[in-house]
């Protein structure tokens, strides 16, 4: 097995001099004489000179705007509060669709029941006469248009249609319940509501229609709401109000030149929400031009996307993954959408895609890694894989026996670019480079223009020592605001009050001597006993190696005023928690970590929470051992697992 400070993999030479981050090391070198020898000298140009690197990052991935203005950064000493390219005016969707031709813009797949693919040329044309419909509905900037859609062509087009009349895009994906929609779009009052007739998971149908009606009950400001078909060629709207079908919405409408509206470069553009279950979630304001300017690096120069690559992330419309995804049409490339579960029919399902639509860049969860390692598949025995040059993984820490899975059953010459950042930034903070090595359980660097470091209790930067995630600099994609929040102070509140004038994200760290990351868990479900911190990750690394371990969830008790740790594990169907495998739990940990880290209670449960993006809930269930409320068991896919943690009579002793 490779120790952790050794290369799983290096790009060749060739690989290096191809990148999109070494044409773009040069052309900073030359236009602002940068003198990055290497990319931690690049790094760290982009962080002390963010007004050049923007800048260059601008001309680099030539931005279609009426004008980038004279001004990068205005009041760059504020955070929040600095302003980037103040005199700038353009348009999100009008720089995703600068492509007209015949090449694929997207290829479909809905499990098994549906193959579909559009050409750049067809992609633009189905936005335009979307977006006349729209306008001629009355809609216009500053307008909220939402999605209640599977992750299919038409959320797509929806999105690029109301963007480009300066509409604001909000979605979520079609297995929220009632309540969970009601509390997103409840609070940014949609004009338009589009949905589908329904969905594929897992083999099944289910109906969208009948929730929908039941969510427009609490929507009054929604004015249209457009049906998409897609489990039923023609579904029956008679029963929901203010509905027509998508074809009957834009009938009589003409394909033409699109009349994009250029907007301030702070525009509002998306609203996205945090997942989690202490309240109501927050609604994050994201501008066009901070979006689309940090997705451009992070495709072209972090992920090395050049023109005509063939980009599939699998994610649902509810997650930041879809927006981060559907941002590569501006680097020319094509999106492959996947909609179901990634395990139907078996685990083969996203590499025969793979192999089937030629994907270049191939994104995923940790958690969908840590499955198909746990399910026994190989898919490098089995698959080709040869055209897939990148893995992305993101979603939670990947762990360092993932990277060895990866490359030992996946594909062997492959960059693998395990990523972490939040819907908070729309973006990442640490990501992938394909001119640098992977090192086993590290991200590979820390994203350029962004001043990362970790922070110890007392503020002070460390390396090779886990601390909380900050970043000391503005950067284009901090959050506009948050939706009514007019003063500010639940967005101040959210990141700024640990460290004032510092962005604290609430990631527990550490920043390696390789310049790289490695990701503990969240800060908020650091685990402390007897006051030492220990990220729960440390502790899901250990357990999960065993066979019997399909899923583990830790938390910290309160007890006997201190702190005890308890660990509780989905085992697999033929295996039980006896004392034999109660102490090889332990001694796995003791022998891996420390003896702070072993657990005081081990127990078994038949499922764990998670949020709609498959994230477990580690808050949710040390509420609920504690006997204190969930505020929103709608953020959850499975609130009803939460009763499983209640009244457990191991932890009353």
């Amino acid at each position: 097995m490779t120790s952790m400070d050794e290369a799983l993999w290096r790009p060749s030479n060739q690989r290096i001099a191809a990148a999109e981050v070494t044409r773009f090391t040069a052309f900073v070198n030359k236009t602002w004489n940068a003198q990055a020898a290497d990319y931690h000298c690049l790094h760290r140009w982009s962080v002390e000179h963010p007004e050049q690197f923007w800048d260059a990052m601008w001309g680099f991935a030539e931005v279609v705007a009426d004008s980038k203005g004279d001004t990068v950064l205005e009041h760059g000493e504020r955070m929040p509060g600095a302003r980037w390219f103040p005199q700038a005016w353009l348009n999100y969707a009008e720089n995703l669709l600068q492509r007209r031709d015949d090449g694929e813009a997207i290829v479909f797949r809905g499990e098994d029941r549906v193959h579909r693919s559009l050409s750049f040329a067809e992609l633009y044309d189905a936005v335009s006469v979307l977006a006349q419909a729209l306008a001629d509905a009355g809609v216009s900037r500053g307008d909220r248009v939402a999605g209640y859609l599977p992750n299919m062509p038409e959320a797509i087009i929806a999105m690029l249609a109301a963007t480009s009349l300066g509409a604001v895009w909000s979605s979520c994906s079609p297995d929220f319940g009632v309540r969970g929609v009601v509390d997103r779009f409840g609070q940014i009052a949609p004009k338009v509501l589009f949905t589908a007739d329904g969905y594929f998971y897992n083999g099944k149908k289910h109906d969208s229609l009948a929730r929908t009606a039941e969510i427009l009950k609490e929507l009054a400001d929604v004015e249209r709401v457009i049906v998409v078909p897609y489990t039923e060629a023609a579904p029956d709207i008679d029963g929901l109000p203010k509905a027509v079908g998508l074809e009957a919405f834009t009938a009589g409408y003409t394909p033409g030149d699109i009349a994009f509206e250029r907007l301030p470069f702070d525009h509002p553009l998306f609203i996205m929400y945090s997942s989690g279950t202490t309240g109501v979630p927050k609604c994050m304001v994201h501008g066009a031009g901070g979006t689309l300017l940090q997705h451009l690096k992070e495709h072209q120069l972090q992920s090395d996307i050049h023109s005509g690559d063939r980009l599939m992330y699998f994610t649902t419309c509810g997650w930041m993954m879809w927006n981060w995804l559907a941002s590569a049409l501006a680097s020319g490339a094509t999106l492959l959408l996947y909609d179901g579960a990634p395990f139907y029919p078996d685990g083969n399902a996203l590499f025969d895609y793979a192999d089937e639509a030629r994907i270049t860049h191939f994104g995923t969860s940790a958690k969908f890694i840590d499955a198909l390692k746990k399910s026994g598949l190989k898919p490098a025995s089995d698959h080709s894989l040869d055209s897939v040059r990148t893995i992305l993984s993101t979603g939670s820490p990947l762990v360092p026996e993932s990277f060895d899975f990866v490359y030992e059953h996946i594909k062997s010459d492959v960059c693998l670019s395990s990523i972490a950042g939040g819907t908070d930034i729309i973006s990442c903070f640490a990501l992938g480079n394909p001119a640098l090595p992977v090192y086993r359980g590290e991200i590979q660097c820390l994203g350029l223009g962004m001043d990362v470091a970790a922070y110890d209790d007392d503020g002070n930067a460390v390396v090779a020592a886990k601390g909380e995630l900050v970043c000391r600099r503005p950067f284009p994609s901090m959050p506009v605001g948050f939706w009514n929040d007019p003063d500010g102070a639940k967005y101040h509140a959210a990141y700024f009050e640990k460290f004032p004038g510092i962005w604290c994200h609430g990631d527990y760290v550490m920043l390696t001597e390789n310049g790289g990351m490695i990701v503990y868990g969240r800060s908020d479900a650091v685990l402390n006993p007897g006051g030492v911190r220990i990220g729960t990750a440390e502790i899901y690394r250990q357990v999960e190696q065993l066979d019997e371990v399909v899923e583990s969830i830790v938390i910290g008790q309160d007890w006997d005023g201190d702190v005890r740790i308890v660990l509780f594990v989905i085992l697999r169907e033929d295996a039980t928690l006896d004392d034999d495998l109660r102490d090889r739990i332990k001694n796995k940990i003791r022998r891996n970590t420390t003896l702070r880290h072993v657990p005081a209670r081990i127990v078994q449960v038949a499922d764990i929470p998670r949020t709609k993006n498959g994230k477990i809930v580690e808050l949710a269930v040390r509420d609920v051992v504690h006997g204190r409320e969930v505020k929103n068991k709608d953020a959850l896919a499975n609130p009803e697992a939460l009763e499983l943690f209640r009244g457990i009579a191991l932890l009353e002793t």
